[in-house]
């Protein structure tokens, strides 16, 4: 232990320790007219909930297609309802923040665990992938309805802006547990082609970096 410390290579303090469990592609209600499979997508994506608890993580972070369809049946969206209330509302207590203006960050404009009218204890951050991306001239889909019930904190549904190809910035989610800071970037689907032709053009897709904070002085 002595030897580590003297290289800087001790292990981090246990409150420094950020514990994120990542899924993807959860596909709720594929299949969901088949007798046989039909109860798959709920089943897996209860056992990832459940290694969450198990695994005592901070978060859960979703890399898309939470759900099957944009419109998921009513069926669909009651049982995911359900699941996420059972395993990730509870009075554990969240240990890490969301630094940055949530705002910018999130659909609905606010982080849920710091929401003191909700008993998160497993928060979940997702963007949206092709089979849940957000539609129509009201741009929503059913991720948009668990961001604003309170249930998730759905990040990376960005706006475009200009004409022609377009552009878009991507802002992270800072996140801070002790001395450990995170910059979760994300982008929900967009179409190949275009999502293309922009990293390709120049100016077209813009990062924002976080503004390094400066200690004052004592």
């Amino acid at each position: 232990m002595e030897d580590e410390e003297a290289l800087g290579t001790a292990a981090p303090p246990e409150e420094a320790i950020l514990r994120i469990l990542i899924a993807t592609d959860n596909h709720l209600g594929v299949w969901e007219k088949d007798e046989l499979r039909k109860n798959d997508s709920f089943k897996s994506f209860e056992e990832i909930l459940q290694l969450a608890v198990q695994q005592n993580v901070d978060m859960i972070l979703l890399g898309g297609d939470l759900f099957h369809d944009n419109k998921p049946t009513r069926n669909t969206l009651v049982r995911s309802i359900d699941l996420i209330t059972k395993y990730c509302l509870t009075d554990k207590q969240v240990p890490f923040q969301v630094v940055s203006d949530p705002a910018q960050n999130f659909a609905n404009g606010r982080v849920n665990f710091q929401d003191p009218n909700l008993n998160i204890g497993i928060p979940i951050f997702t963007i949206h992938g092709n089979h849940d991306d957000p539609a129509g001239t009201e741009n929503l889909s059913a991720v948009d309805i668990l961001s604003s019930s309170g249930l998730i904190n759905y990040f990376g549904k960005v706006q475009m802006e200009g004409s022609g190809i377009g552009k878009i910035k991507i802002s992270p989610v800072l996140i801070q547990k002790g001395n450990t800071k995170l910059a979760l970037y994300g982008l929900g689907n967009l179409r190949d082609e275009r999502l293309g032709r922009m990293f390709q053009t120049p100016g077209c897709v813009e990062w924002m970096w976080p503004v390094a904070q400066v200690e004052p002085a004592h």
